[in-house]
């Protein structure tokens, strides 16, 4: 059977590194297994669906380098759930419910005080067909609820958690659908995963409950359900869930400089037993990736590490790569030059600038001025390696060594006390402006 996981998200705003993860995480699975990734739009909240986060969605997944096999929208299958709840409602599946907000909140309220679990209490399966006409009447519209099987536990052998078992008992009927006739969350994506053949669900662990009920509402629909997986969420490094992740999405990350490999990396494996490594190899990730070395203690995101992961991605980047994203003249040379100097790749541009000219000279010396004009006297760009042949020849003529070899030079050259390895960037700078460089440092 071919392996078909699913990513979900509502069009409700952008897509946040939580949502990523999972993306991610359901695009590895499917990959490992030769399988397809398919994503779902849950757009079925008309009124704080936007079309805009449809199209960022897409725009999101296809920058991380997420490629997707198929896209359903759930505003247009509407007719699907209808017909899935017609049978339920047939099978005595769902039932009538009038309470309100105000009336359920005081019943959770009673029975927290009674030591009692603050589930629904079925009050609406004692109505009689009479007490629904005389709502009718008054105008008022019910809310369908799913009706659990208390006979049976719920069991599943989940991905992550191992095995799992819930008593029905200890569940709220969950409603499915409100009084104006739109859909919750929870028969939807129950029909969709039948329908589009879904084998696997690989979500956070805030779903185990929904997982529960689901597994029931597949049973009544005559489906089997899929293989469920559930991870620990992501906390923030301060060792609670924080609030700001809710915010760090694709387009803060790509504010800051951040490649998409680096998200990748990260994402990868936070949570897992496996190290967390720069790794731009993008089928490297997905072999090794296994639910296997998921851990049930929270994933902790931290800003710190995805910049470390970002700068090694960096410093592995080929010339091709991000050859459209450099200052225009800078070349390959250029660019192995200054690469392992860089936080992000839009830094190059400053590197760039000692290359380009102009640079602010430090005070020199009169004994290294006179160094210096020597360095440009001595300056043999026929030599296979002209750094290395210049700093030899001054050290035999002069004695100088370490820092004060090789200090002065650099600040001739570049205007900085540390920056790109001088052997590779003195061939980018050229002979001409290095030795008028040297020339002018040294008057």
């Amino acid at each position: 059977m071919t392996t078909i996981t699913r990513f979900a998200p509502s069009p409700t705003g952008n897509l946040h590194v939580g949502n990523i993860r999972t993306a991610l995480h359901n695009w590895f699975l499917a990959r490992k297994a030769g399988g397809q990734f398919m994503l779902r739009i849950d757009d079925t909240d008309a009124e704080r669906s936007r079309e805009e986060y449809v199209t960022a969605i897409r725009q999101d997944l296809a920058w991380l380098g997420l490629d997707v096999d198929g896209e359903e929208r759930q505003s247009k299958r509407l007719d699907h759930y209808e017909t899935a709840f017609q049978k339920l409602k047939a099978d005595g599946r769902v039932y009538r419910c009038y309470e309100t907000a105000q009336e359920l909140d005081l019943k959770r309220k009673v029975q927290l005080g009674r030591g009692l679990p603050p589930i629904y209490d079925r009050a609406s399966l004692q109505l009689t067909e009479a007490d629904h006409i005389a709502k009718s009447a008054e105008g008022v519209s019910p809310h369908w609820r799913f009706r659990l099987d208390h006979d049976t536990p719920i069991t599943w052998d989940d991905g992550v958690r191992g095995p799992q078992k819930f008593d029905p008992a200890q569940l709220s009927d969950p409603v499915i659908r409100r009084a104006d006739g739109s859909w919750l969350y929870m028969l939807p994506s129950a029909v969709d995963d039948v329908e589009m053949g879904i084998t696997d669900v690989l979500r956070g662990e805030d779903h185990v409950s929904n997982t529960a009920v689901q597994v029931q509402m597949f049973e009544a629909m005559g489906a089997a359900p899929p293989r469920f997986a559930h991870e620990a969420l992501l906390m923030g490094k301060e060792g609670k869930l924080s609030k700001r992740l809710g915010s760090l999405g694709c387009d803060s990350f790509r504010a800051r400089g951040i490649e998409p490999e680096a998200i990748v990396a990260l994402l990868a494996r936070l949570g897992t037993s496996q190290p967390v490594e720069p790794i731009a190899d993008r089928q490297a990730l997905i072999d090794g990736f296994d639910l296997g070395t998921f851990g049930r203690a929270p994933a902790k995101f931290d800003d710190a590490d995805l910049d470390r992961v970002n700068t090694a991605i960096v410093h592995q980047m080929d010339f091709a790569a991000v050859a459209q994203r450099l200052p225009e003249g800078m070349d390959e040379a250029a660019w192995h030059a200054i690469r392992p100097n860089l936080a992000i790749v839009a830094d190059a541009a400053q590197w760039w600038q000692i290359v380009t000219g102009p640079i602010e000279l430090p005070e020199f010396s009169d004994e290294d001025r006179a160094f210096l004009a020597q360095a440009a006297s001595a300056l043999d760009f026929t030599a296979a390696d002209p750094w290395h042949a210049l700093t030899a020849a001054l050290k035999d003529s002069t004695g100088r060594k370490g820092k004060a070899l090789f200090l002065p030079l650099r600040q001739a050259l570049t205007g900085m006390d540390h920056g790109p390895d001088m052997g590779e960037l003195l061939p980018v700078l050229g002979e001409d402006i290095a030795r008028r460089r040297l020339e002018r440092a040294s008057a």
